[in-house]
């Protein structure tokens, strides 16, 4: 007889681990199936997020700051440094340590809740009256549990282009690049993205030469043009050298190095010598081999499974959220729709406003916004008023010496409502959560301009952006 579990999460990244743990807390029997190892063979939870992307990429943005404060920035402060040295082994077993702990402290947050960990590969096998089938294989004897209620949480991988073997040694995806083991002199970047530019940026700052090479002809499409407008700015006066509207050909490799032919925006025909390539070309669904059609479900043309606005799949009992449905690819968005699944299977009414889920690009400067572009509202013709506010009039910024970039807020032209916030600077990543909370009350520009801010902090920026709007910015 299999076991019988009230829920059951397949994966414990992000989002299935916080559906899990959120489960457990409203009283229900959990499992939750994984199959990740690292690279020593041992199982471990958290899926890419923890594993190999979201942790242990800011951990190294963190020790390439520092790298690159103390060799650069540190006179400023009148104080002198010499002979700075890198040691990469040591960098990365910082970033290997953070990873391990938090990786083990999703075990303990499991054995609190009393929830399941069912090691291996989860696979649909069928239906009946008394829920779900799944078969748990992969690590020691198979076992096939039931389930009343499914969270598919699978994830997503990196996308690969044909033609280009990934072997994470000389041509690297999110995993490799985050595991060199001495920097590159030169490293070739293909995709503008979010990875792109975070990979880009840490070897970068360690003393690589980086050439990013980017399909689209247009600069963070997805960002507020005076976002991408001041990000391109900064990051080319970095030492960031990125090429827009290229078409890769053919990418060779050496002994120790990777040729890349591509042809430029003018349609000129390049190539690219570099000692290391990391392509970072979007990411893909994880749906592959979970024996879908057993239940009745299938994946759509783009590997993705079909759900309504609260996750449910066409089949009773059975959703899906994070990276393998609709919407965009992060963490966080996991984490609320796993919240909310786990709350709906208890019969409550949860609701994900996805026009507040946030951006965040952790590169120097930090770029980050929630809500909808000046472009898109525009397009949509909507009436609006705008109000931005430089970092560079604001007095900690200044005192910190991260005085770049700007924070502009997007209001209603007649309601005066917040539509939109877009943070080009430092800390973005914690700025925009005022933002967020702001749009989720419905909040005026008014709202934020009334609200007190410490003084001196960078937070000031925000509320000054949104006195712009009205054109009553105090400090400018």
């Amino acid at each position: 007889m299999s076991k019988e579990f009230d829920v059951v999460v397949i994966g414990a990244g992000p989002g299935g681990y916080i559906a899990a743990i959120r489960a457990a807390q409203l009283g229900k029997m959990v499992a939750c199936i994984e199959k990740w190892k690292n690279p020593a063979g041992a199982l471990k939870l958290g899926g890419t997020c923890l594993n190999v992307g979201c942790i242990p990429s800011k951990a190294l943005l963190a020790s390439s700051e520092e790298f690159e404060n103390t060799s650069k920035h540190l006179a400023d402060h009148g104080i002198s440094v010499s002979d700075v040295k890198l040691d990469v082994s040591k960098m990365l077993a910082r970033k290997d340590g953070i990873v391990e702990k938090m990786t083990k402290g999703i075990e303990f947050l499991f054995r609190k809740n009393k929830i399941t960990w069912l090691k291996g590969h989860g696979k649909f096998t069928g239906k009946n009256a008394a829920g779900v089938q799944i078969e748990v294989s992969g690590e020691g004897e198979t076992e096939t549990v039931t389930a009343k209620n499914v969270i598919i949480a699978t994830g997503s991988k990196a996308r690969h282009l044909p033609g280009i073997p990934v072997d994470n040694k000389l041509i690297a995806d999110n995993e490799g690049a985050l595991s060199f083991d001495s920097v590159p002199k030169k490293l070739a970047v293909i995709g503008a993205g979010v990875i792109g530019l975070e990979l880009g940026s840490v070897w970068r700052r360690l003393g690589a030469e980086v050439t990013v090479l980017e399909a689209l002809p247009q600069f963070l499409a997805a960002a507020d043009e005076s976002l991408a407008k001041e990000a391109a700015k900064q990051f080319k006066k970095q030492g960031l050298d990125i090429h827009l509207g290229v078409k890769i050909g053919e990418v060779k490799t050496t002994g120790n190095g990777v040729s890349i032919a591509y042809t430029d925006n003018q349609g000129n025909a390049q190539t690219l010598e570099a000692d290391r390539l990391i392509v970072s070309v979007g990411r893909v669904p994880n749906t592959d081999n979970l024996g879908l059609e057993s239940i009745g479900l299938k994946a759509n043309e783009r590997g993705f499974i079909d759900v309504d606005d609260h996750c449910a799949t066409s089949v009773p009992g059975v959703y899906a959220i994070g990276d393998v449905v609709r919407g965009p690819m992060l963490a966080h968005k996991a984490e609320d729709e796993g919240v909310a699944v786990a709350e709906i299977i208890d019969g409550q009414k949860p609701h994900i406003d996805y026009n507040c889920v946030p951006w965040v690009i952790y590169t120097e400067p930090e770029i980050a916004w929630v809500g909808k572009t000046e472009q898109q509202l525009k397009a949509e013709g909507r009436e609006i008023k705008t109000g931005q506010f430089p970092m560079m009039a604001n007095g900690r910024a200044l005192g910190i010496g991260r005085a770049e970039g700007f924070v502009k807020m997007i209001a209603d032209a007649k309601t005066d409502e917040i539509l939109g916030v877009h943070i080009i600077a430092a800390d973005a990543s914690d700025l925009i959560a005022e933002a967020v909370v702001a749009m989720e009350f419905k909040a005026a520009s008014e709202d934020i301009g009334r609200i007190c801010h410490p003084h001196p902090s960078l937070s000031e920026v925000m509320r000054e952006a949104a006195l712009a709007v009205d054109k009553r910015a105090l400090n400018m």
